[in-house]
């Protein structure tokens, strides 16, 4: 207590009070001043490290087409509206804390960016990253950086479709709960168990890359806020049993791996029952689709295509009423389809393509109640009997019939107020007047049927149209003009094998989109319409079997994109020699057979000296010509080895010239030898002289030779005998002489390909050379003993070798052209599928060919 004799210091302590105040004061503000310039500082910071990030990237709107015009639907450069001295936070796909204002969120998905990732990059100084989608991108086969793991509190990764390579190195991410890393280059082998460290994963996608994803047999882990889980192509062996502790699952898509044996029973008795996508797609499942799926009542889209499923097809999938997607293509299915379905109004697409399924056409799928579907997809079963009168639904795009055994006529109202985008009706037995599809047509095929008549002007009215495949029916009348340029978009034109009769229109206008013009096997006469020329986007010209006359059209070299020409068994009638309106006439050209007309002269080497396709090496890729059209399939009939045959699919590794049947005379030229991408060569039934030229043993893809029925003189190349893939070979009817070259191949050849030469000696011919009859009267014992222990042993080795391996090549190629066996050409295209192309998930019904035509 302050008494009066103190009471004196009063103002003192109160001056000093107000001293400490008034001193303090300033300090704090100074300190707030600091705090809050060192923060707008630091968001600076932040802005030029995303302007950094930005520009150690180009720009290139290829960079996002994959993925973001086929599943985004939306690009654009986001980043390119960024600008210095500009607040960050209000960027295109940046987002920040409302009070720190830091950057917390970083959507670049499509934005265009190409260039490679580097670990030093800017981005790594934002660790407030939680959300960052650079989905859509091309980052040049960049390593995902192990760099991320700064990025503590991230909660959202997707680095889908950007072309990123190498391993997950993921680990330290324990609060994800989103990551997508799908249809990248990635290639480790990962052990699932590793994603069980982050507890609050509710998407996982890993599909699309190389991984191999390995499961532990225990299944000692758990997801148990799994939502959507993604493990497409990622080389699974077994099923994941962890799977039945997930009782959120929403999606789940097991396709395109290897597990085996039968779709699990307790599947659809997983507790929650929230899965709406179920695909098990692309796999080895066995045994017949469990009725325990049906339990799944929230299912919506339900995949099970390309398995080996056996039995019918279970009729409880009708309680699946919420059933929006069904594909059970390709399996093994047998029995009807059941009328159960019905129940499932809500159904967009069914497709049970490729099984043994014994049914008639499935009218009730076209009453009213069906106000969604528009896929339908019965191709390659046993369907049967007539189609009565009943329209088609108004939202029905696809309607694939093919390769049934449907008969009747085609009902004339059946198109009737119909949308339709693709009808195929190949390979059938309807008959008939040709029905004329609507106007929102752009898929005809209605190949190998009975359909007869003249073809209607009216078809002429679909202005989208790009394929017409008319072909292999009865259709007789002449070509209507108004096909000729149907439309800007018109692509196909296939009428080959009908009984049109007439000339072609010559009425073929510039900036036509005609790639393939096929009229084989018709009636169709005079000179071949000089208009043609126009078409230069025309990759396929096929007019083989007609009635055509005149001058080889050599107006046709300056096609630079044209692969296939077949005129064979023409009326032709002239020398073959170039317009010189190029210097490189045919450059693409993979198929040349102007074989069984009348044409003289020299052979055309100024053609086969240019023929630049022809000279480059076989391709290791497999590749289909016009793999691009998932509907329509190039096809060519050939004569290769003697017999006539249907390619009906057209490997870009084919390469054949065939002038046999004409009047050609003069010597082969050296030149030949430069193309040493050819598998068959045919100059036979000509008036050839000279030498073969030692030149041809440089085809070291050559697989057939015919030169029969020439006046060819010398001896046999050397080089001849050491072509490894040759597995046909003609000589006869010449004037050869000399020994036959021993080879591997030639051993393997019957006398008759030597025959007519009476100069030629050696085996396989009876006739010994003159060297050979002396070395035995020397030496008798010997050369038996020479002949019985080596020449045959050797002999024997040889053929097996030679015959094995070139048979080998080539009957297998053309058993998978021809007869098409269902297990080979499956895996075959399967590889060829995974190697070749990053797969899109489509829900359209996709093609498998046309049925193979031989012998017509």
């Amino acid at each position: 207590m302050m008494t009066m004799n103190n009471i004196w210091l009063l103002p003192f302590l109160m001056i000093l009070r107000l001293s400490v105040i008034a001193v303090a004061a300033p300090s704090n503000s100074t300190s707030y001043h600091s705090h809050s310039s060192q923060h707008h500082s630091s968001h600076i910071s932040e802005c030029d490290a995303l302007l950094q990030f930005s520009n150690s990237f180009t720009i290139s709107r290829d960079a996002s087409a994959d993925y973001c015009d086929y599943v985004a639907n939306t690009s654009y450069p986001k980043t390119a509206s960024w600008k210095n001295n500009t607040d960050c936070c209000s960027w295109d796909g940046v987002m920040c804390h409302k009070s720190t204002n830091h950057v917390i969120a970083l959507d670049l998905s499509c934005s265009w960016l190409r260039g490679a990732f580097h670990s030093n990059s800017t981005l790594f100084s934002l660790p407030t990253i939680q959300k960052l989608n650079l989905a859509g991108n091309d980052f040049n086969g960049s390593e995902i950086s192990p760099r991320f793991g700064i990025f503590t509190g991230m909660t959202n990764l997707s680095l889908s479709y950007s072309e990123f390579s190498g391993p997950i190195p993921l680990g330290d991410l324990a609060h994800l709960t989103h990551l997508d890393l799908r249809y990248n280059n990635l290639s480790d082998t990962v052990y699932f168990e590793m994603f069980a460290r982050f507890e609050n994963l509710q998407f996982l996608n890993l599909g699309g890359n190389d991984l191999t994803v390995l499961l532990q047999s225990n299944g000692n882990c758990s997801f148990p806020r799994l939502k959507v889980l993604g493990l497409s192509r990622c080389n699974l062996t077994k099923f994941p049993y962890f799977l039945s502790s997930s009782d959120e699952l929403i999606e789940l898509d097991l396709s395109g791996n290897i597990i085996s044996g039968w779709i699990p029973e307790w599947f659809g008795r997983v507790r929650g029952n929230a899965l709406t996508h179920l695909d098990l797609s692309s796999n080895n499942f066995t045994g017949e689709i469990p009725s325990s799926i049906c339990q799944l009542s929230s299912l919506t889209y339900l995949y099970l295509s390309n398995n080996n499923l056996r039995g019918t097809i279970p009729r409880c999938l009708g309680n699946l009423s919420n059933l929006s997607g069904l594909h059970l293509g390709d399996n093994l299915l047998q029995g009807p389809l059941p009328r159960s379905l019905a129940n499932c109004t809500s159904l967009q697409y069914l497709i049970v393509s490729y099984n043994d399924i014994y049914d008639t056409f499935p009218h009730w799928l076209l009453n009213a109640t069906f106000h969604s579907l528009y896929t339908l997809g019965l191709q390659s079963n046993k369907f049967h009997g007539v189609i009565s009168e009943i329209p088609l639904s108004p939202h029905l795009s696809y309607l694939r019939l093919s390769n049934n055994q449907f008969s009747g006529p085609f009902p004339i109202n059946f198109y009737q107020n119909s949308s339709v985008d693709l009808v195929d009706l190949s390979n059938n037995n309807f008959e008939g007047p040709l029905p004329v599809p609507p106007p929102t047509i752009r898929y005809y095929l209605i190949p190998n049927n009975n359909f007869s008549g003249s073809i209607p002007s009216q078809i002429c009215h679909n202005p989208l149209l790009e394929v017409l495949d008319l072909s292999i029916n009865s259709l007789t009348g002449s070509i209507p003009h108004c096909l000729i340029n149907l439309n800007a978009s018109l692509s196909v034109l296939d009428l080959g094998t009908n009984e049109l009769f007439g000339q072609m229109p010559d009425i073929f206008v510039p900036m036509t989109s005609l790639r393939v013009i096929r009229m084989s096997q018709n009636r169709l006469g005079g000179k071949l319409p000089p208009s043609l020329a126009h078409c230069d986007k025309l990759e396929i010209l096929d007019l083989s079997e007609n009635k055509f006359y005149g001058s080889f059209p050599n107006w046709l070299e300056t096609l630079q994109n044209l692969k296939i020409l077949v005129l064979r068994s023409n009326q032709f009638h002239s020398l073959v020699e170039s317009s010189n309106r190029t210097n490189h006439p045919f450059p693409a050209l993979h198929i040349f057979d102007l074989s069984n007309n009348d044409f003289y002269g020299p052979l055309p080497f100024k053609y086969i000296a240019h023929l630049k396709a022809m000279k480059e090496d076989r391709s290791h890729r497999l590749q289909y010509m016009g793999q691009g059209n998932e509907y329509y399939h190039d096809s060519v009939v050939l004569f290769i080895k003697g017999s006539e045959l249907m390619f009906s699919r057209v490997l870009t590794f084919l390469k054949t010239i065939d002038l046999s049947s004409n009047s050609f005379d003069g010597e082969i030229s050296m030149e030949v030898g430069d193309l040493k991408g050819l598998q068959g060569l045919n100059f036979s039934h000509n008036n050839l002289i000279g030498n073969i030229p030692y030149s041809m043993g440089n085809l070291i893809n050559l697989e057939w030779l015919h030169l029969s029925s020439n006046k060819l003189k010398g001896e046999i190349p050397r080089g001849l005998a050491d072509l490894q893939f040759l597995s046909w070979l003609d000589l006869s009817d010449n004037q050869l002489v000399g020994p036959i070259p021993p080879s591997m191949q030639f051993d393997t050849f019957p006398s008759v390909i030597f025959g007519d030469n009476p100069g030629l000696c050696g085996h396989p011919l009876p006739k010994a050379c003159r060297e050979e009859n002396n070395a035995r009267k020397r030496n008798p014992s010997t050369g038996h003993e020479e002949e019985s222990s080596n020449s045959i042993e050797w002999r024997a080795v040889l053929m097996g070798y030679g015959c094995g391996l070139s048979f080998g090549i080539s009957a297998c190629y053309i058993m998978l052209e021809t007869m098409r066996p269902r297990w080979l050409v499956r895996m075959v295209e399967r590889e060829i599928a995974r190697r070749t192309s990053k797969p899109k998930k489509n829900f359209a019904p996709r093609n498998h060919g046309r049925r193979s035509i031989t012998g017509r």
